[in-house]
């Protein structure tokens, strides 16, 4: 589940306040995107399948979640924000704040759409 540039991002570019949602958001995909390889793209956490599946992009405030095709996604859960053509994203500000049921559907979705 690491390798070195893996570990680089997450002591330097996430803040200390955030490491536990990016760890659980690492634990899901494992648990539910189990193929899915971990990587840093354009300079974020992120996973692969035959294309990108998601990223994670941290700030002060909060850690954005977002999946590729997620203007795809069938939002039953209504937390899916942005406007773009392809792209969605859920702003997860604490760890007590994460929706799990939601998260594992948006990565579930993802890795339909990533099959299809």
């Amino acid at each position: 589940m690491s390798n070195a540039a893996v570990d680089e991002y997450l002591r330097t570019k996430v803040p200390a306040q955030h490491q536990d949602i990016v760890s659980e958001l690492r634990h899901l995909m494992v648990e539910y995107a189990p193929q899915a390889q971990e990587v840093i793209l354009y300079g974020s956490l992120a996973w692969k399948g035959n294309k990108s599946l998601a990223i994670v992009s941290a700030s002060k405030t909060h850690i954005t979640f977002a999946f590729d095709r997620g203007a795809e996604f069938k939002d039953t859960h209504g937390l899916l924000e942005g406007t773009g053509k392809r792209t969605r994203h859920v702003k997860i500000k604490s760890i007590d704040a994460m929706n799990r049921d939601a998260l594992r559907d948006y990565i579930g979705q993802a890795v339909m759409l990533d099959g299809a």
